[in-house]
């Protein structure tokens, strides 16, 4: 082909390792295209010392991203699919999703010590409020500590003492090749994912004729059926990372299965339901799991989380 193409990306060790691995992915599949990376500095890269459900949540690692990608300084856009907003800008689309990493999370404790054995009023690091709500259900006397940065500055915190655990997407840490320091996968039965979480988004703009043709290889049908029906669930419950919302689809041959989640801030109240269907009605299966969730009280603790938050 003979072409140059330019991907959007954060800086972050992790967001630089995935737009390599597709950069590496469309070199291979299109010989003699050139691959150049863009990085972007988000919103969400400035402000470290706030929990992201205080500045605004989800779409803090995308927008100005997006703006590039919307104004042609870039070809495509890498994103972790977790971060990207449950609307997405006229003009744009998901493009491609690949074949997705583990969605599960994991815990990374000090002792090596899973999270039943750990000792009495452990603190364990996470600033996501999902990750906190499920913790304090199955370990009501767990101290959450709040811990934001790249997974590096995470682990030096552990390392130092700061907290006994810290919990981790299991993609991120296996992507950037620590999968050794890893004491505990935590099954979706203890730990719901995010939604989108361990799956990349290719971001491109509406029926792009140059990259159309580039990114449509990288697509992994099974993928995008799972991400289509969590997505639809997070958007009808508008939700982002100020809510403790958890959506894991998976797939059984040509059959959808979603768990989704909603949880007060203690964990004390959470809404759990399940919902299976043929794949390709996986957007509707979403919905319908999110409508399900929001008539047997999920409605309830989403507007009251509204109220805390935003008195």
């Amino acid at each position: 082909m003979g072409a140059a193409v330019t991907i959007g990306t954060r800086g972050s060790k992790l967001a630089l390792w995935q737009a390599n691995w597709i950069k590496a992915r469309i070199e291979e599949l299109h010989p003699g295209t050139s691959v150049a990376l863009e990085i972007i500095k988000t919103k969400g890269d400035k402000i470290l010392d706030v929990p992201l459900a205080k500045v605004g949540g989800k779409g803090l690692f995308v927008k100005e991203i997006e703006e590039a990608l919307l104004d042609g300084r870039i070809d495509l856009a890498v994103h972790s699919m977790k971060d990207m907003p449950a609307e997405i800008p006229t003009g744009l689309c998901i493009g491609a999703v690949p074949e997705r990493e583990t969605p599960v999370d994991v815990l990374i404790a000090r002792e090596n010590k899973a999270l039943h054995e750990l000792g009495p009023s452990p603190r364990i690091g996470t600033s996501s409020l999902r990750r906190a709500a499920q913790l304090r259900l199955c370990r009501p006397d767990v101290r959450i500590t709040p811990l934001r940065g790249n997974l590096d500055t995470r682990m030096r915190k552990l390392d130092e003492g700061e907290m006994d655990a810290i919990v981790l997407a299991a993609a991120g840490v296996k992507r950037l090749g620590l999968a050794d320091r890893v004491t505990e996968y935590l099954a979706p039965d203890i730990m719901l994912p995010a939604v989108g979480q361990g799956a990349l988004c290719v971001e491109a703009r509406v029926d792009d004729p140059k990259i159309g043709p580039v990114i449509r290889p990288l697509e992994h049908a099974a993928s995008r059926w799972a991400v289509l029906a969590e997505r639809a669930f997070l958007a009808k419950l508008e939700g982002g990372c100020q809510v403790p919302i958890a959506g894991h689809a998976t797939l059984q041959g040509d059959q959808l299965s979603i768990t989704g989640l909603v949880a007060d801030l203690d964990g004390q109240t959470v809404v759990k339901e399940t919902l299976e269907g043929p794949a390709e009605t996986a957007a509707s299966i979403g919905l319908t799991l999110a409508e399900k969730l929001l008539q047997q009280g999920a409605r309830t603790i989403l507007d009251s989380l509204q109220t805390e938050m935003h008195p």
